[in-house]
């Protein structure tokens, strides 16, 4: 875990990874229960809405998220806003839609949008509040923001460093920082439950290791995309049947992420 000093110096986002993201993602069980639980979410948030509507999604990255929101919207606009042009190359291949190159602090559209996603990025961000801020200016009256980020700062482990992370969230501290940003929470639930027990005795395994340089610490992250074939199938299994629960509106009383629907305070 980081002290206070050192998550000053956190944040940001190592683009390097992009190739091997692009690689893995559509077969990791990881991403692949993620894909299920945003899908079923926002097939159903999509539905309440009228035609041409608008949605985005923040930091869309390689685009595997961003073509499954555009399969769940099929009367709406999705567009994808990605920081950085590594990964909008892949989005670009990936899914056919309009894309654009920004900072998430300081959103360049003068449309409003009825749908925000925001899927594990928030916590790569060291101006938390003002990018929650930025993001509620953007969504229409009514309009809904949907969030993934990591759970529990006391799994905090090598992955977080080695992916620039500032900071993992509890339940509490995830609906403070929306509410301070004039955000009313209407879902909360963690989810990647069944392969809790398996990262909290990684993590803790791992701290048994002591310090790593940055450099370790980013081959042992890459190390957790490694596929491996018979538990790959197994938990995508697992994870997509959980996924669809909570999509349906039940939640989870532990895991190893959090999402949140939330809206906008009138």
């Amino acid at each position: 875990m980081p002290s206070s000093k050192e998550s000053d110096l956190l944040g940001g986002y190592d683009a390097s990874v992009y190739d091997e993201l692009a690689r893995v993602e559509h077969r990791h069980f990881w991403f692949r229960g993620r894909n299920v639980l945003i899908y079923g979410l926002v097939k159903k948030l999509s539905s309440r809405l009228k035609p041409s509507f608008r949605v985005l999604e923040v930091g869309c990255g390689t685009g595997y998220v961003l073509s499954e929101l555009r399969r769940a919207c099929p009367g709406g606009l999705v567009v994808g806003m990605e920081r950085y042009y590594g990964g909008l190359s892949y989005a670009q291949k990936r899914s056919a839609g309009p894309l654009v190159q920004a900072d998430a602090r300081n959103l360049p559209f003068n449309k409003k949008f009825d749908l925000i996603g925001m899927f594990d990025v928030l916590e790569h961000i060291p101006e938390e509040g003002e990018t929650l801020r930025s993001l509620g200016e953007m969504l229409a009256p009514d309009g809904k923001l949907i969030l993934t980020v990591p759970a529990h700062q006391f799994l905090w482990s090598h992955f977080d460093e080695a992916s620039h992370h500032c900071r993992r969230y509890s339940p509490a501290q995830i609906r403070s920082a929306l509410a301070q940003a004039g955000f009313t929470v209407d879902f909360l639930s963690q989810f990647m439950a069944c392969i809790f027990p398996l990262v909290w005795v990684s993590r803790k395994i791992g701290s048994l290791r002591g310090t790593s340089t940055p450099e370790q610490a980013r081959m042992l992250a890459l190390k957790e995309l490694r596929l491996v074939p018979g538990v790959n199938a197994m938990l995508t299994s697992l994870l997509s049947l959980e996924a669809s629960w909570v999509a349906g509106g039940h939640r989870l009383p532990f895991g190893t992420s959090l999402v949140v629907v939330a809206r906008k305070r009138v």
